[in-house]
C-alpha cells in the first residue's frame, strides 16, 4: 500500500509539472488556417515551403532535450503523413525560428537535427493536401525528453523516430492548425 501511495504521489507531481507545458506559434494559430507560405512546393503545390516559428514553455524540470513534430492524420495514405521531425534540441532552447526547417539544418539550434519525413528528405515539408479535400489537420507537437540525445540511424523512418521519442517522453504539448487547397478547375 505504501509503495502504491508513493507511486501515485510521484506520478501526481510529475503530472503537475507537465500541466503547464504549452506550445504556440506567432505564425500559426491553433485551430486556424495556415498561411500559403507554409505550403510545400512539390506535388503540384506552390507554396514557399517555410516552417513556422514555434515557442514552448513550462517543460518538466527534468527535461534533457526536446523533439518537435508536425503530422497530418488526414493524409490519404492509410497512415497519415509526417511533415517535420526535429530532435536533439537542447534543453535550454525553447523555440525554433521561422524557417528552421530549411534543407541542410543551418537554421536549427546547435546540436539539433532533422529526421527524414514522408517526403523522403530531412527538412520541413509543407502542407500539400489533395485539391478539393476538406482541410487537413496539422498537429504540431513538442516533446520534453528524459535523454540528452536520441540515437537515430541516418536513414531512420519517422515511425522509428516517433518510437524513440515516445520511449523517452516526459511530457508533450500540442496544437492543431488546418490547411486545404481548392478543387482544380476542369
Amino acid at each position: 500500500m505504501r509503495t502504491t501511495l508513493m507511486f501515485l504521489a510521484a506520478f501526481g507531481v510529475a503530472s503537475a509539472q507537465a500541466a503547464g507545458f504549452k506550445l504556440e506559434s506567432p505564425d500559426v494559430k491553433a485551430n486556424a488556417t495556415m498561411d500559403k507560405k507554409f505550403e510545400a512546393n512539390v506535388f503540384g503545390c506552390s507554396g514557399e515551403n517555410k516552417s513556422p516559428a514555434l515557442k514552448w514553455s513550462g517543460a518538466p524540470k527534468d527535461t534533457k532535450s526536446f523533439a518537435v513534430t508536425v503530422y497530418d492524420p488526414d493524409a490519404p495514405t492509410g497512415s497519415g503523413f509526417w511533415h517535420w521531425f526535429v530532435y536533439n534540441i537542447p534543453a535550454n532552447v525553447t523555440e525554433l525560428a521561422a524557417d528552421a526547417g530549411a534543407q541542410g539544418g543551418a537554421n536549427l539550434p546547435k546540436g539539433a537535427a532533422m529526421n527524414r519525413i514522408d517526403y523522403g528528405f530531412a527538412a520541413w515539408g509543407g502542407a500539400c493536401p489533395p485539391p478539393g479535400d476538406k482541410p487537413h489537420r496539422y498537429v504540431f507537437t513538442v516533446y520534453a525528453l528524459k535523454t540528452d540525445k536520441l540515437e537515430l540511424p541516418p536513414d531512420a523512418t519517422a515511425a522509428v523516430a516517433g518510437f524513440m521519442t515516445n520511449a523517452n517522453k516526459l511530457a508533450s504539448a500540442t496544437f492543431t492548425a488546418k490547411y486545404g487547397r481548392p478543387a482544380q478547375k476542369k
